[in-house]
């Protein structure tokens, strides 16, 4: 917990100089995101790096992959025809590489596997633009709902006073 002046940080303060900054927004980490492709229980997306998905070194951060896991186990499931896509139950992620720094892009492709009564299960694969593997996970989704299932939505009153359609 030293500084690079070499004086110690009590434990709290280290904490507070090393966590983003209070306005961080984790959804940030997909405002650079691009779906390339979606197909009936697959979706191929691609994120452009930027310093908001990097960590110390300046590379992607686990965090951005795993959040990504999260996202796309969802877009899989809802390629499927499921608009509510359920809840977490688990959620596993492996680094097989860095995956690259600011500007670089990386793509993956999410692919739901199964769905039964109350659990579907996903999987995401990532590569750098050289084609190289550098992550996976799996997302395990409880509770998915088909549009079908769903009860209609009540139509909200209009605030508008205007009378044309």
């Amino acid at each position: 917990m030293a500084t690079s002046a070499g004086t110690k940080l009590k434990p709290l303060r280290f904490v507070r100089t090393t966590t983003p900054h209070p306005k961080y927004n984790p959804q940030a980490h997909h405002t650079q995101l691009r779906i390339s492709n979606a197909t009936e229980g697959s979706v191929d997306f691609e994120l452009h790096i930027t310093k908001d998905h990097t960590n110390r070194l300046n590379i992607i951060h686990g965090g951005t992959i795993a959040s990504l896991v999260d996202l796309g186990g969802s877009l899989a499931v809802a390629s499927r025809g499921y608009y509510m896509t359920g809840v977490s139950t688990d959620l596993n992620v492996t680094y097989l590489s860095s995956g690259g720094k600011i500007g670089d892009k990386l793509h993956g492709t999410a692919e739901c596997d199964w769905i039964g009564k109350t659990l579907a299960y996903t999987r995401v694969t990532f590569w750098d633009s050289q084609r190289n593997m550098v992550a996976r996970g799996s997302h395990t989704k409880w509770g998915p709902l088909p549009l079908s299932e769903l009860e209609p939505e009540p139509v909200p009153k209009s605030t508008s006073t205007s009378t044309t359609g």
